[in-house]
């Protein structure tokens, strides 16, 4: 799965001498927390609903609501916006899009073709990923286990899940308790849950939670 399948297009993009009460009002509109910010055609920054509010006075100024309005009037997008703007393309790997979120603790990215904006990757595209991952919105029996990290012990899962007619709607695999075994979340259709747990019991190390 790559960035162009799941990023959120046609992007909103605003300008750089935006006032920020305009923007702001634009974000709530739009139900976004973030957007580029494009100059001519470039990419210049990008900017969040955080950072226009914390451009905005303190709640116990002593100012009147005529004297705030004047002053958030005048600052622009420019003024609050993140400059050094960290973008990737549409054939980044979702999981590669995540690392790089993750990594350097922001929640979204442009996505750019030939110097253009075509898109942006928030951390809300990728909890949408994580939910079809985890199969969250359809039916079947989830299952949590424990299993040895070495050749052989998925296919052998597998097949003895698929050999009693049961079919995995969702898989996932994690970092285990040590180097030595992995967690694996699925959920199956076709199979309860004490069904389930007669099948795999021989070949997992630990079943750690099953639910229907």
């Amino acid at each position: 799965m790559f960035v162009g399948e799941r990023m959120s297009k046609p992007v909103i993009i605003i300008s750089p001498d935006m006032p920020i009460t305009e923007a702001l009002s634009l974000m709530k509109k739009e139900h976004i927390r973030r957007t580029p910010v494009v100059k001519n055609g470039k990419l210049v920054g990008i900017v969040s609903d955080k950072d226009l509010l914390n451009a905005s006075p303190s709640p116990v100024t002593t100012l009147s609501i005529w004297e705030m309005n004047y002053l958030l009037s005048k600052i622009t997008i420019a003024e609050v916006m993140t400059k050094n703007v960290m973008t990737i393309d549409e054939n980044t790997p979702i999981e590669q899009a995540a690392r790089i979120m993750a990594d350097n603790k922001i929640g979204g990215l442009p996505v750019v073709r030939d110097g253009n904006v075509v898109g942006i990757i928030t951390e809300t595209d990728l909890f949408k990923v994580f939910l079809e991952l985890m199969g969250a919105r359809e039916a079947g029996v989830r299952v949590t286990a424990l299993v040895e990290d070495k050749p052989g012990q998925l296919a052998a899962l597998t097949e003895a899940i698929s050999a009693k007619k049961g079919n995995f709607v969702a898989f996932g695999q994690f970092t285990g308790e040590n180097p030595s075994n992995k967690i694996i979340t699925f959920k199956i259709k076709g199979l309860d849950a004490d069904e389930l747990r007669k099948i795999i019991s021989p070949v997992v190390k630990e079943i750690l939670d099953i639910r229907s």
